[in-house]
């Protein structure tokens, strides 16, 4: 992992050296916004080289939203989250807890999370019935396979959440950032539902599971209507009612 994390140092250095020297030339030139803009962008590459060069991937440097949002288009190898798997056999599974948390120990980074799921396990899962995979999983004392680990500790990493849609065809995941309204997500299903939001009815999926209806769960007074402020919960099942 250390030899990759220097590879993508040295790539990212390369990266910030070749705009520096770009900010030195066409900096100069343009109105006093674009100067402004290219001087605050020079303070955050300057910055970004120093880190680089003291052996600290930018994820660790602690930027500021604005500081993000101007190296946005960059693309940094070392700016990105990282997940570790490490791939252990059925017999190591009881022991995999403590090497997660050594390795997690050594890999002290910020936004770098450790987990471990046996791959011949996750294939034999995969190539089984539902019923089937839960008692195999069971059997080996496992509550949850490691996919779905991957895309809990994947969306943990990114700040992601889900909220779901369910019509009588159709019952989606959204994914969203962590923190996003109720005018968010009805945008991410469709721009018309944000720009006609009226208000969102929701309930909590393992709420709804017991209802078995949008419908019952009206009827039971647990279904919650929401305005635009509202902050969309994981795993909230949300109807936009909107106007056209």
């Amino acid at each position: 992992l250390d030899r990759l994390d220097v590879e993508f140092i040295l790539a990212d250095l390369a990266l910030v050296d070749r705009r520096i020297e770009r900010l030195k030339t066409s900096g100069r030139h343009g109105t006093p916004a674009e100067k402004e803009a290219n001087e605050r962008e020079e303070a955050v590459i300057v910055r970004l080289k120093a880190g680089l060069e003291a052996g600290s991937p930018i994820r660790d440097l602690g930027l500021d939203p604005d500081e993000e949002k101007a190296i946005r288009g960059f693309r940094f190898l070392t700016q990105k989250p990282v997940l570790v798997l490490l791939n252990v056999g059925e017999a190591d599974l009881a022991a995999a807890p403590e090497r997660v948390a050594a390795m997690a120990a050594g890999y002290d980074h910020q936004n770098a999370l450790v987990d471990a799921l046996s791959a011949r396990i996750e294939m034999e899962l995969g190539e089984l019935e539902p019923e089937e995979a839960a008692v195999f999983m069971e059997e080996l004392g496992i509550a949850a396979s490691g996919l779905d680990r991957v895309i809990e500790l994947s969306y943990k990493l990114l700040g992601l959440i889900s909220f779901l849609t369910a019509g009588p065809d159709e019952v989606r995941a959204w994914p969203i950032r962590d923190g996003s309204n109720a005018v968010d997500a009805a945008g991410a299903i469709h721009s018309d539902l944000a720009k006609g939001f009226i208000r969102a009815e929701t309930v909590a999926y393992e709420e709804l599971l017991g209802f078995g209806s949008m419908a019952e769960a009206r009827k039971a007074g647990r279904l919650r209507s929401e305005g635009k402020t509202y902050r969309v919960r994981d795993g909230d099942v949300v109807e936009i009612l909107f106007s056209r």
